[in-house]
């Protein structure tokens, strides 16, 4: 029986992806904003390569989290979660439960 609405927690939701989003992060030896290497790391062309693509996988695991973080905001302040920011409808609620940071309604999405 798929839930609706009112008896899903999103905010629970958001909190785990958080969490899970942070670790991915830990995992990734993010230190503050930034990556941290081992002062032995090798500079070789191999090293940088691998080093850009763990930098571009940061950058859109911070992405996500900053998108998780601003959900628990509009959620905590009542500031519109759950209302797409394009057209102002609700979003359906089974979006919102495998995308519980979703911004905008799946027909203001395909439109970006």
């Amino acid at each position: 029986m798929p839930n609706d609405a009112s008896t899903v927690d999103y905010r629970a939701l958001l909190v785990e992806e958080q969490r899970d989003l942070q670790a991915k992060l830990e995992e990734l030896g993010i230190g503050g904003d930034s990556l941290t290497y081992d002062s032995n790391f090798a500079d070789s062309s191999q090293v940088t390569a691998e080093r850009s693509e763990v930098e571009a996988l940061a950058g859109q695991l911070r992405e996500t989290l900053s998108g998780v973080e601003r959900a628990l905001e509009k959620l905590s302040d009542g500031g519109g979660y759950g209302v797409c920011e394009d057209c102002g409808l609700p979003i359906d609620p089974l979006r919102l439960e495998a995308k519980p940071a979703a911004r905008y309604c799946i027909n203001c999405m395909a439109k970006h």
